[in-house]
């Protein structure tokens, strides 16, 4: 019996990562425990945010849905990142978002990731995709905005 629940337990987060669903006006972060990740299907509704980590390499997608101003955030990373989908569906307002960190006194801006992003069917009025730098270093006071 216990060797049964046991079985259970490791097969019930497997079962679960078929699909995943990001509820309306609220904000998931996939965990950083695989490089790889492969979803039969994934939706964000409405004005909705998935931030995936850093550690992700690759995500797989079956059937891609974003709500009306939904976002894929995606976290700095000097490795790059590939998205594919077989198909999406993309509302008004949906965006890929892949910024890079902003400066600090100690280290500069860093860039924004590196974006492989593959969609075999596409249902949009318009795709959007923010890859900029972060914001430089802040300058220091009295030297005219020096390592800024």
């Amino acid at each position: 019996m216990r060797n049964l629940m046991l079985l259970a337990m490791l097969a019930a987060p497997l079962a679960q990562a078929e699909s995943l669903e990001v509820a309306a006006n609220s904000m998931l972060r996939l965990p950083d425990k695989s490089a790889s990740v492969h979803l039969a299907q994934l939706r964000v509704a409405d004005a909705a945010t998935l931030l995936l980590p850093a550690t992700l390499a690759e995500l797989k997608v079956d059937q891609l849905e974003l709500g009306r101003d939904a976002r894929i955030a995606i976290a700095p990373s000097d490795s790059p990142l590939l998205i594919e989908a077989r198909s999406a569906r993309l509302g008004e307002g949906s965006e890929f978002s892949a910024p890079g960190a902003a400066g600090t006194y100690q280290r500069g801006a860093r860039s924004g990731r590196s974006l492989d992003l593959k969609l075999a069917e596409v249902d949009a009025e318009r795709l959007a995709i923010d890859a900029r730098g972060g914001a430089g270093a802040p300058g220091y006071v009295g030297l005219d905005g020096a390592n800024g």
